[in-house]
C-alpha cells in the first residue's frame, strides 16, 4: 500500500513553487553541512599551521619527551600525552559499567517509576552542573574525603608502578574521579534512550521461551542497543579527552612523567588552559603543536566510533 503511494506522489504532476521549495531546501542543508566541514577543516590548518615549527624543530621526540623548559627552549608533551590518555581511558573503565548499569536500572521495571524519573532528572542535572563547579568540588570536598583511601593505596600497593609515589593532594587518580562524574551523565543519558528504542516484542519473545530478567536483558536488550552504547561511551571518551578546567584544577599541573596515578600530573587541554595566555615565542607554536596532536586524538576517537556503531549495527 505504501509502495503504491509513493508511486503516485513521483508520479504526480508537482507545482514549480513545490519544486523550488524542495530545491531550496536542499541547497540550504547542503550549505550548511558545509560549513560545518569548512570550519573543522579551517580548525585545523590553523592549529597545524601555528605548530609547524615545533614540528619541524623538535619531530616525533616531542611526543615521546617530558621537558618543558621555557629558559632553555627545550619542550616535550609526554607527560601531557600520557596524562590525557590514562585519564580518559581509566575514567571510561570505571564509567562504562556505572552508566550503563543506571540506565538499565531506568528502563527496566525494576523500581516504581516515580523514583526512576528521578533518577533520570538528577542525572540530568548532573550533565548541566559547570566544569569548574565540580573543580572546586573536587578540590574542597572530594579530594580530602578519598586521601586516607589514597594513603592506604600507597602503604600497601606501594610496590606497584601505578601506586609508587606518596599522595600529595593533587594527582591522576583524583582528576580520573572527577572525570568519571563528568561523563557518566553522557554515557547514562545516551544508554537510556538506546535501551528504550529496543522493541518490547523482542523481550516479551525472550520471557515467552522461558527466560528470566537478566537473561532477557544480558542477551536480547543489550545485544540490540549495543550500537548507541558503543557510541555514547566514545562520545564522552572525547569529552574526557578534551576537557580542561575541572581536571587542570585537580590534576596538579606536573610536566614530570611519573606511571603513578597518586603523583601530580598534566593533561594536554590543562597544559594549554595553564601556559597559553603568558607564553611567547617558541612556546606558542610548542602548545599549538600539543593542540594538533589532541584534535588528532579526538578526531581518531570519532572515526573510531563511527565504524563501531556502524559494524554493530550491521552486526545486531
Amino acid at each position: 500500500m505504501s509502495s503504491n503511494l509513493d508511486d503516485q506522489y513521483r508520479l504526480r504532476k508537482r507545482p514549480k513553487s513545490e519544486m523550488l521549495v524542495d530545491s531550496g531546501f536542499k541547497s540550504l542543508a547542503v550549505s550548511l553541512a558545509s560549513v560545518v566541514a569548512l570550519v573543522l577543516f579551517a580548525i585545523l590548518i590553523v592549529v597545524f599551521q601555528g605548530g609547524l615549527p615545533s614540528m619541524v624543530r623538535y619531530g616525533w621526540e616531542f611526543l615521546i619527551t617530558s621537558d618543558w623548559n621555557p629558559v632553555d627552549d627545550e619542550y616535550g608533551a609526554g607527560a601531557a600525552i600520557y596524562g590525557t590518555l590514562i585519564t580518559s581511558i581509566l575514567s571510561l573503565f570505571i564509567a562504562i559499567p556505572l552508566g550503563v548499569g543506571t540506565a538499565i536500572f531506568i528502563t527496566e521495571n525494576i523500581i516504581p517509576k516515580k523514583i526512576r524519573n528521578f533518577i533520570g532528572l538528577m542525572v540530568e542535572l548532573l550533565a548541566a552542573v559547570p566544569s569548574v563547579v565540580l573543580g572546586l568540588w573536587a578540590i574542597f570536598v572530594m579530594e580530602p574525603f578519598i586521601r586516607p583511601g589514597l594513603e592506604m593505596l600507597y602503604t600497601y600497593l606501594g610496590w606497584f608502578p601505578l601506586f609508587s609515589s606518596p599522595p600529595m593532594g593533587p594527582g591522576t587518580l583524583p582528576a580520573v574521579l572527577i572525570l568519571v562524574v563528568m561523563i557518566l551523565p553522557i554515557i547514562t543519558a545516551i544508554s537510556r534512550d538506546s535501551l528504550q528504542q529496543v522493541p518490547k516484542r523482542l523481550t516479551q519473545a525472550a520471557y515467552g521461551i522461558g527466560t528470566t530478567r537478566w537473561g532477557a536483558i544480558i542477551n536480547v536488550t543489550l545485544p540490540a542497543a549495543i550500537s548507541g552504547i558503543v557510541g555514547g561511551v566514545m562520545l564522552a571518551l572525547g569529552r574526557a579527552m578534551g576537557e580542561t578546567m575541572a581536571v587542570t584544577m585537580i590534576i596538579g599541573n606536573s610536566n614530570n612523567f611519573s606511571f603513578s596515578l597518586l603523583a601530580p600530573g598534566n593533561t594536554i587541554s590543562a597544559m594549554l588552559a595553564n601556559q597559553f595566555g603568558e607564553a611567547d615565542g617558541s612556546q606558542v607554536s610548542s602548545l599549538m603543536y600539543a593542540a594538533f596532536v589532541l584534535m588528532i586524538m579526538t578526531l581518531a576517537v570519532n572515526i573510531l566510533a563511527q565504524l563501531l556503531v556502524k559494524r554493530l549495527s550491521l552486526k545486531y
